[in-house]
């Protein structure tokens, strides 16, 4: 880290922010699940701590708005159209970053996708394939990619999965999106313990409720929903998406350094 000096200079205040200090400074930062939510609140939030950014969703629309955004607050970015589904967009979108910045040195592995609320003998074959596919199989592809994307260019570097609170017990209501995150837990850990000797370190966070368009998507079919997880958690509110985000910029920086194989609670105490 590089430590700027102040002068103080008569009759003249300078208010200058040198963003070579960033929690994230110097760093390229890829990010799925980017176009919205927790994404966005990310690329935001990862731009503005100095990192260069690449987004990836599958909405381009959603995409060029937070880029523009990142772009117009004095931020680097640029994005990518990504289908976790697909495992040749998963890589090409890996290849893409270091195509555009010439390396990787961290990843938040955040999109995911969500099926409607019921019981396991409710749950449809086709909701449990895709909930596979995009949360459990997207995030094992793009791992592979990153871990070789940074092998081959940053040498180390840290990633962090988005898992769920949801993936900590039992979960009545969406019980196959919850089997697919702990799949993910499961999955960090054993990165974690594969990686670690390269200087590669791999977390997740498990986020609880938080105001996003998935939740709000859920609590359309479950009223009540939003009511219920504030009363449930010692903060009594949901989170923002910003401050899960807060949570995996930490775990992606260099302040986090003796921190791997972790599943980060990020749940307004709901777990205490």
């Amino acid at each position: 880290m590089r430590f700027v000096r102040c002068r103080r200079l008569v009759g003249m205040h300078i208010d200058t922010k040198d963003t070579s200090t960033g929690l994230l400074a110097g760093k390229v930062a890829f990010i799925t699940g980017a176009g919205r939510g927790i994404g966005a609140a990310a690329a935001r939030l990862f731009a503005r701590e100095g990192a260069r950014v690449l987004l990836a969703a599958r909405t381009e629309e959603q995409l060029k708005e937070v880029t523009q955004e990142v772009r117009a607050a004095g931020g680097t970015a640029d994005h990518v159209v990504c289908d976790l589904a697909d495992p040749a967009s998963v890589r090409a979108a890996v290849d893409r970053v270091v195509e555009l910045y010439g390396r990787l040195d961290v990843a938040f592995n955040n999109g995911a996708a969500i099926t409607p609320p019921g019981a396991v003998d409710e749950v449809s074959q086709a909701d449990f394939d895709h909930l596979y596919a995009v949360n459990l199989r997207g995030p094992w592809l793009a791992m592979s990619a990153e871990v070789a994307a940074i092998r081959a260019t940053a040498g180390t570097g840290a990633i962090v999965n988005n898992s769920s609170v949801g993936s900590l017990r039992g979960n009545p209501e969406l019980p196959a999106y919850g089997a697919m995150k702990r799949a993910v837990n499961s999955l960090t850990e054993s990165a974690a313990l594969t990686y670690g000797p390269e200087g590669i370190r791999v977390n997740a966070i498990a986020p609880g409720g938080t105001l996003t368009e998935m939740i709000r998507t859920w609590a359309e079919h479950s009223p009540g929903l939003l009511e219920r997880i504030s009363a449930s958690v010692p903060l009594r509110r949901a989170a923002d998406p910003e401050e899960i985000a807060q949570a995996a910029a930490w775990l992606l920086s260099d302040r986090a350094s003796y921190v791997t194989g972790a599943v980060l609670p990020v749940d307004g105490g709901a777990r205490a």
